[in-house]
């Protein structure tokens, strides 16, 4: 039945179960183990000859009911959700990778997924070459014989730099690698990376898929077969999603198409708007025609997004003037909210990452990132009114 729905109504309605109570809304298990009927099913159930609940570390109705609606939402045949976004691409590499393999990563990724790839990870013998996400030839030439996975985000964070998602897969799968994309800026709302080729899409659910900056939370969808390791590691290290968490993200999906629209509807705006102030040198936004994969981002997208960042004229002076000078806008280095927020990347979501490879990925001084929220438009330009002085 769900094979013919629309998206929209998959958001409202895919996943859901119910008890023997017939509850409307989603029921919210807040249990950490479950009983069984006797010792035989006890040990059926931990021997994975019977299906059901065990213990809320891999195994919980809530987090299960997350898991089947945001799969058919990315149309995926499996999901793993975990307790943070950077939970899910730990889980990935985890499970995928061993000692001695290689991957090959955008260098135009958050701040912290540079730490995990290039320190933490490299630590414990895994190797990372980082590329530019648009130049699909610099992963061609980064591939070796034991690359085992690409990851990209794209639209990538804070430059809105868009990758092709189909070429990028030709690449990976002809290394016999697969590729994982960071899907958390379009959501499935705006973009589905696997109808496009990729293997794996990864989620903060943290962002838009909760959408009022309440909770952490992150995903791993793909195929069942390629997702057993990941959920095997899961179950072993217990980076787990909350059934608490869980349930609102649930309550966040039913409602992610009507906000996602309307994200993409003020970020536009607003994005138009500064194109046309004087302290602006440059914009970075998917939906205006002047990004330089303007046209790639609407062929894979259905929308521009919500991330807006521009370069201001002045620097880090003029970038931190404006951020202090706001009243409406949350001063905060999240996304996702209803609220809108603004950030410094150069000193806050990319803080760690060197001088050197700030400059590579294109992350100056001046660089200023807004997540466009859901407040009225013209209240979000006055609150930048000094852009205009």
């Amino acid at each position: 039945m769900t094979q013919d729905w629309h998206a929209e109504t998959l958001g409202v309605r895919a996943g859901s179960e119910h008890t023997e109570f017939g509850e409307n809304s989603e029921a919210m298990f807040l249990t950490s183990s479950f009983v069984f009927e006797n010792a035989a099913q006890a040990a059926a159930r931990f021997g994975g000859q019977e299906p059901g609940n065990i213990y809320s570390r891999f195994t919980n109705p809530t987090v299960t009911m997350f898991q089947n609606k945001l799969a058919a939402l990315e149309g995926a045949e499996f999901c793993v959700a975990t307790s943070s976004g950077m939970a899910a691409i730990l889980a990935t590499v985890m499970g995928l990778c061993s000692a001695g393999d290689h991957v090959v990563a955008s260098r135009s990724i958050f701040g912290t997924s540079v730490q995990l790839f290039s320190n933490i990870l490299k630590r414990w013998g895994l190797e990372t070459t980082f590329v530019s996400l648009t130049e699909p030839d610099e992963w061609r030439a980064a591939v070796k014989p034991n690359t085992k996975l690409f990851f990209v985000e794209t639209p990538s964070n804070p430059l809105t730099e868009v990758c092709d998602i189909p070429l990028l897969a030709g690449i990976a799968h002809d290394a016999g690698a697969l590729l994982a994309v960071d899907n958390c800026f379009c959501t499935p709302a705006l973009q589905k990376p696997l109808a496009l080729g990729a293997d794996i899409v990864i989620h903060s659910a943290t962002k838009y898929i909760d959408g009022q900056g309440r909770c952490l939370g992150g995903a791993v969808l793909g195929r069942r077969d390629v997702l057993e390791p990941v959920y095997g590691f899961l179950r072993t290290a217990g980076p787990t999603m909350s059934a608490f968490n869980a349930w609102v993200f649930l309550k966040g999906l039913e409602t992610l198409h009507v906000r996602m629209a309307a994200h993409v509807q003020n970020a536009l705006a607003l994005a138009t708007w500064l194109e046309q102030q004087p302290a602006v040198a440059r914009v970075y936004y998917p939906g205006l025609p002047s990004h330089p994969q303007h046209a790639l981002a609407m062929r894979q997208q259905s929308g521009g997004g919500a991330i807006v960042s521009f370069d201001l004229k002045g620097g880090k002076d003029a970038a931190w003037g404006l951020i202090d000078a706001t009243r409406l806008i949350s001063i905060t280095a999240n996304l996702g909210d209803a609220k809108s927020t603004i950030t410094h990347p150069a000193t806050t979501t990319h803080s760690r990452v060197s001088p050197e490879a700030r400059a590579a990925a294109g992350i100056g001084d001046g660089l200023v990132r807004i997540a466009v929220g859901l407040e009225h438009i013209e209240d979000l330009k006055a609150d930048l009114l000094l852009l205009t002085r």
